[in-house]
């Protein structure tokens, strides 16, 4: 993530040198469990794992698929070598709500949570409109959002990596 709106050519070198230290010099996953608890990151990654069995669904009643769209740190490593080589510019984005935005693809209803009881229907649900963090849709809801709208805008999926999206503009490459 750039720093600042407008960079210098030595202050973009200097991000690419964390990027490629970060990239194939960092240890990605810790090696044994001790490891990981000396990490912040994986200690929140562990207690998302576990606050979803608290709440088991069951596939085809609850869903019907299940879906993980992650990207391999191999095609990563390749990618930024690529750039590297070519001596392109990376910018990086985040949806930090991206799995608020996914639309379902069948009904889903919860029950009302803790501190929202509505005291005149306290034996109500609610019907989701979208998809939210924990619900086992939410990463196939995204991913299909954002794979229609990267289609409507001329990208066209990879033929390895369906998470890949590329586009030619003129001589710009875009991924």
């Amino acid at each position: 993530q750039l720093s600042r709106p407008v960079s210098t050519r030595l202050q973009l070198h200097e991000q690419a040198l964390f990027c490629y230290y970060d990239a194939f010099l960092t240890s990605v996953e810790p090696k044994t469990y001790k490891e990981a608890l000396t990490q912040a990151c994986w200690i929140e990654a562990m207690h998302e794992e576990l606050n979803e069995f608290e709440r088991p669904e069951e596939e085809g009643i609850d869903f019907e698929e299940s879906f993980a769209s992650v990207a391999r740190l191999e095609a990563i490593r390749i990618f930024l070598a690529y750039v590297a080589h070519k001596n392109m510019v990376v910018y990086q984005m985040d949806v930090k709500t991206a799995f608020l935005n996914g639309n379902l693809q069948e009904e889903v209803y919860v029950s009302q949570p803790n501190g929202f009881v509505d005291l005149n229907k306290p034996n109500h649900v609610y019907k989701l409109k979208k998809a939210l963090y924990g619900l086992k849709q939410a990463p196939r809801a995204w991913y299909d959002m954002l794979s229609s709208f990267m289609l409507s805008q001329d990208f066209s999926k990879g033929l390895v990596d369906p998470t890949l999206f590329i586009r030619r503009n003129g001589n710009d490459l875009l991924l």
